[in-house]
């Protein structure tokens, strides 16, 4: 179901730019529309979250379009964008074909995800994230972990953000020890809301050996650890879930390893800012482990010394000694693994 917010904030407006001229206008309101509910402790409720924060240290309204699914968003653009939004973000790469259209027939910029060649002045940005530096701190600690030399990851679909971590988390793994076996599944091609096959895909993938599962996958990631919960590894013991973008700690039930966290307010809080210079449309978004818009999640199932361990490498990653460059293609990600599911 629809869900439209918004969130007054009694801040002095920024002053931004007019689409297309030369006169100053005010930034009044921002709108993001996520495909999910932001209660996913992941994709939809970090996007959410940050621009609510991002809108608040700028003094802008927030509109929150929530639950939309993967369909046709064109309808609620054009509603948002009449009731004054001066920036949509877009948050699903599903929108990121009708976004543009929207916004060249109102004049109205927009924010859309994996499409790094979508820029254009004034009207569309892009910010197809990696969080592959920290998939790769991951990897490390997968591989530390691993009771069986046995990882799985899987996915709900191939999207550049996901096969980026997935290469880095592979990468990580086998640097830290190359005998480790990394299993990959996709649970289908856009299958991000699928709980029900993120469960059975992933139970598959215990069944081939793996004791901790490098999941990806929006609302399917609860199917992901509804698996881990009630799977034996092959050995009997306890399988671990590490999770990206989110925290799941408030819903763990001691299954929850660690998560590649991502913080998205930056990102947001540079679109506002690129709106009031005139910049809007003219540049990538980035986030990293340097300024901890990506970090690893420290839980209690770390040893103390292996998080010591991951720290080190964390600083090394930083400082360049350790290179991890992201890898957006999805055959070169299933080039790196072990085996691929079908």
């Amino acid at each position: 179901m629809l869900k439209i917010l918004k969130s007054s904030v009694s801040a002095a407006i920024l002053s931004g730019i007019l689409m297309g001229g030369g006169l100053a206008a005010e930034v009044k309101s921002i709108a993001i529309l996520t495909p999910e509910e932001g209660t996913d402790f992941g994709w939809n409720q970090q996007g959410i979250d940050a621009a609510k924060a991002a809108g608040k240290a700028a003094g802008v309204e927030v509109v929150v379009a929530q639950g939309l699914g993967y369909g046709d968003v064109r309808p609620t653009l054009r509603e948002l964008a009449s009731d004054g939004a001066s920036l949509l973000i877009a948050h699903a790469s599903g929108y990121n074909t009708s976004a543009p259209e929207i916004a060249k027939e109102l004049k109205v910029p927009v924010a859309i995800v994996d499409t790094p060649n979508g820029l254009e002045k004034d009207l569309v940005a892009d910010y197809t994230l990696s969080g592959h530096q920290g998939a790769y701190l991951a990897g490390r600690l997968a591989a530390k972990m691993s009771r069986s030399k046995s990882v799985g990851i899987v996915v709900s679909g191939e999207p550049p953000s996901w096969n980026s971590q997935s290469a880095a988390f592979a990468q990580g793994v086998k640097a830290e020890n190359p005998d480790v076996k990394i299993t990959y599944a996709v649970i289908g091609p856009a299958a991000y809301s699928d709980a029900a096959g993120g469960k059975r895909v992933t139970e598959s993938v215990i069944a081939s050996g793996a004791d901790i599962i490098f999941g990806q996958g929006n609302g399917s990631s609860f199917g992901m650890l509804q698996a881990v919960e009630t799977t034996k590894a092959a050995d009997g013991g306890k399988v671990y879930f590490i999770d990206v973008i989110g925290d799941k700690s408030p819903i763990d039930k001691g299954f929850l390893l660690s998560s590649v966290v991502w913080n998205i307010e930056p990102v947001y809080a540079a679109m506002i800012a690129d709106l009031k210079a005139d910049a809007f449309g003219t540049k990538h978004y980035t986030i990293g482990l340097q300024d901890d818009s990506v970090k690893l999640l420290k839980t209690a199932a770390i040893p103390d010394n292996v998080w010591t361990e991951i720290q080190a490498l964390r600083e090394d990653v930083i400082s360049g000694k350790i290179k991890v460059d992201p890898v957006y293609d999805a055959a070169a990600v299933r080039a790196l693994m072990t085996s691929v599911a079908q």
